[in-house]
């Protein structure tokens, strides 16, 4: 008897190649996809989706090329270590071009007009890029320089980047600002928490075929969250090697017992996130990032003329839609998945419709983006937001103090003359 029959399994749960259909929606994981579902919306669409690895990028991204519509084209692009001229010869390959023996100019002026062709019949192009890490500085240059290819009304060619937290570093040196500034969207996809993890473990273990959630004891979890982090990859190899431990004991349930014979087996320490080095090392990325986490902007949502929502947020993005993938979440027909997006910036907040079906609207005018002053009222659909910059009022709290402070300088100056 397999280890499958003996636990009521049809297949195995927690292979190590990346397979959609076991993907695990965690809030970090929506999030991501929808960020690179953005590039279809928005004609400059440049997205880059960074983890830590086996935090499951390779995956979600063959979802979200699964889901694509038919006027979509797509190419992708993983063997990463390459010059700039092999890089364009990869991704004229991948949509079907015979690029080779031809000089870099020629390479670019096939790609330029294949997009301009794609462009002209209704089509987007998307280019994907996986192991993003690996690239030089020369090629991030070259996927900068194309990403520019444009028609004299927009943009032709979307572009997502998904890497290792490498990639983050590398874009964030001087050398890459240019490339930097046409990002539109960021996003790092960070370990499981523990809920998290105990709901992926179920979530695998339902879809191998595994009628109830008892396969895995209540105790087993804490040890698994000990040794793998809660990073995907590390859960699937620890609970995998602990169901044949549990197989060979002739056990039903996998208990703390399996995993931690499991974790020796496999020669593990506790993984560093369970260290005091690695809570010291996130206190000091809090402490240096605590003025970028300051709270900017305050978004009232009102519906019939009440309040449903009050929100706040630091400088950066925020999506407005009807999936519960968005920062602001509105439960409404007449809003979008996606709706729209605000952008606070030290300037103020930009809001950019999203090509939702009933636009974005000040007033009576429908605007596809407006930078919005303090007090704009928007609406979408039924739902109105009020938008407030919380600058304005810390600046009127120093005024006041200042002529509090003032007024009691005056007064000790009267005394004193008196």
């Amino acid at each position: 008897m397999s280890y499958l029959e003996h636990f009521s399994l049809s297949e195995q749960p927690f292979r190590l190649t990346p397979d959609p259909e076991f993907l695990y929606w965690s809030k970090q994981h929506a999030r991501a996809k929808a960020y690179m579902e953005s590039t279809i919306w928005l004609a400059d669409g440049f997205v880059v989706i960074t983890g830590e690895i086996g935090s499951g990028k390779t995956t979600l991204l063959q979802s979200f090329l699964s889901e694509l519509e038919d006027d979509v084209l797509y190419a992708v692009v993983s063997q990463t270590q390459l010059t700039p001229t092999q890089f364009l010869q990869a991704v004229l390959t991948e949509f079907g071009f015979k690029p080779f023996n031809k000089r870099k100019v020629e390479l670019l002026d096939m790609l330029n007009m294949f997009l301009i062709e794609q462009y002209s019949s209704g089509r987007k192009v998307v280019l994907v890029v996986d192991e993003a890490q690996n690239l030089t500085k020369k090629v991030l240059e070259e996927i900068r320089l194309i990403s520019g290819i444009e028609t004299h009304k927009e943009k032709v060619l979307r572009i997502i980047l998904a890497g290792q937290p490498e990639l983050r570093d590398t874009l964030d040196s001087a050398s890459m600002q240019q490339l930097l500034q046409r990002v539109r969207l960021r996003f790092h996809i960070g370990p499981l928490d523990r809920r998290e993890m105990r709901e992926y473990v179920e979530r695998r273990l339902s879809v191998a075929g595994r009628k109830k959630p008892d396969l895995f004891a209540a105790d087993s979890f804490d040890v698994l969250y000990r040794f793998t982090g809660g990073v995907p990859r590390l859960i699937n190899t620890l609970c995998d090697t602990a169901l044949l431990c549990a197989f060979a004991d002739e056990k039903k349930l996998v208990e703390s017992a399996s995993v931690i014979a499991a974790a020796e087996e496999l020669n593990w320490q506790e993984h560093e996130s369970n260290t005091g080095v690695y809570d010291q090392l996130r206190q000091l990325e809090q402490e240096r990032n605590s003025q970028v986490d300051l709270h900017v902007t305050r978004i009232e949502v009102r519906a019939d003329d009440e309040t449903v929502d009050v929100l706040t947020f630091p400088l950066g993005r925020v999506i407005v839609g009807r999936s519960p993938d968005n920062e602001i979440y509105i439960q409404s027909k007449f809003v979008s998945r996606h709706h729209a997006q605000l952008v606070s910036d030290e300037s103020g907040c930009v809001i950019e419709d999203l090509n939702s079906t009933n636009g974005v609207f000040l007033g009576e005018k429908q605007v596809k983006k407006y930078r919005l002053r303090d007090g704009d009222v928007v609406s979408l659909g039924v739902h109105q937001l009020i938008y407030h910059d919380l600058r304005n009022a810390t600046i009127a709290e120093d005024n006041v103090e200042d002529i509090v402070r003032n007024e009691s300088d005056d007064q000790d100056s009267a005394v004193n003359e008196t």
